[in-house]
């Protein structure tokens, strides 16, 4: 599992492609909602968890895929961008496992990824 502890995901930019890399992970009836990339590891958003993807080693062939049931928020913060800051965070805290940290790009809809958890765990 991914040490969230000593790794953030950081400058997370709205992107297709980590949809498909979790595609065969996805159980009948799941829908990704929204996928987004940093550099090399990335966060899908579907209906019913969020699954973290960590690519390991030089090429990128070792995956390490992270489930994130929403059921299993008791909390989560949302920072929008400013003026100046144009980055923008979320913040997890997940029973038994502790706080998650996402950190994206100003053009990110917060607004919309609090929506989403807020109707998986309200």
């Amino acid at each position: 599992m991914i040490d969230f502890n000593n790794k953030g995901f950081f400058k997370l930019k709205q992107n297709e492609e980590y949809a498909e890399r979790v595609s065969a992970l996805l159980l009948d009836g799941e829908q990704v909602i929204d996928s987004y990339k940093s550099m090399r590891d990335g966060v899908v958003f579907t209906n019913k968890r969020i699954i973290a993807v960590n690519l390991q080693g030089l090429t990128g062939s070792k995956k390490d895929f992270t489930s994130l049931p929403y059921k299993n928020i008791v909390a989560y913060s949302v920072e929008t961008s400013g003026t100046f800051d144009l980055d923008s965070e979320l913040e997890i805290y997940f029973s038994s496992l502790g706080k998650v940290k996402f950190e994206f790009t100003g053009r990110t809809s917060m607004v919309e990824i609090s929506k989403l958890i807020s109707q998986h765990v309200l």
